[in-house]
């Protein structure tokens, strides 16, 4: 499966070239990095279902997530500075390459009334952000763990310099937007 990353990025060049008047390899975009980040809400009291969510960002990435804390104290949410408010996965190379497939072929065909990716979320700077409902559509997660879920936001940053380069460049990938 990884290999198919590689493929598409290799034959990227040749296919949007023509479009954009590339004449060197190195204007090609490249996946740089893919951000996930989860927000604990409502379970950062429970220390239970906050350790339960980093474990199961652990197994769907095959990393160890980064705490993230509080920058704020607000006494509304009975936060103080530093509490623990989510969790960050920073991926790269080859494990960026390996989620990024199985985020293609695996998990958003598994999603509910999955109609396709919405093109609006594409940033001015050719970064792609999107949101998971549910973190089950992954298979690493067993489905007798279904009493907690939560979702999560996927950034893929790519080196793409506006949005129309980097739409074609994701199309390219196969990332299954609407038409």
């Amino acid at each position: 499966m990884p290999k198919l990353m590689q493929e598409q990025q290799q034959t990227a060049f040749d296919s949007l070239k023509g479009s954009f008047g590339w004449k060197n390899h190195m204007q090609t975009p490249r996946i740089e990095k893919i951000v996930i980040s989860v927000g604990v809400g409502k379970m950062a009291k429970d220390k239970g279902k906050v350790e339960l969510v980093a474990d199961r960002l652990g197994k769907i990435t095959g990393q160890k997530p980064a705490t993230r804390g509080a920058k704020k104290s607000i006494a509304t949410y009975k936060t103080r500075i530093g509490d623990r408010v989510g969790y960050q996965i920073t991926l790269r190379g080859k494990r960026a390459e390996d989620f990024v497939n199985r985020l293609i072929h695996v998990a958003l065909p598994r999603t509910k009334d999955f109609k396709g990716l919405v093109t609006s979320s594409i940033d001015p700077m050719g970064n792609y952000t999107l949101g998971i409902k549910e973190h089950t559509v992954f298979p690493e997660v067993v489905d007798e763990e279904l009493k907690d879920v939560f979702g999560m936001a996927v950034t893929v940053v790519t080196s793409a310099k506006d949005k129309k380069t980097a739409e074609a460049y994701l199309r390219h990938l196969g990332f299954p937007f609407k038409k």
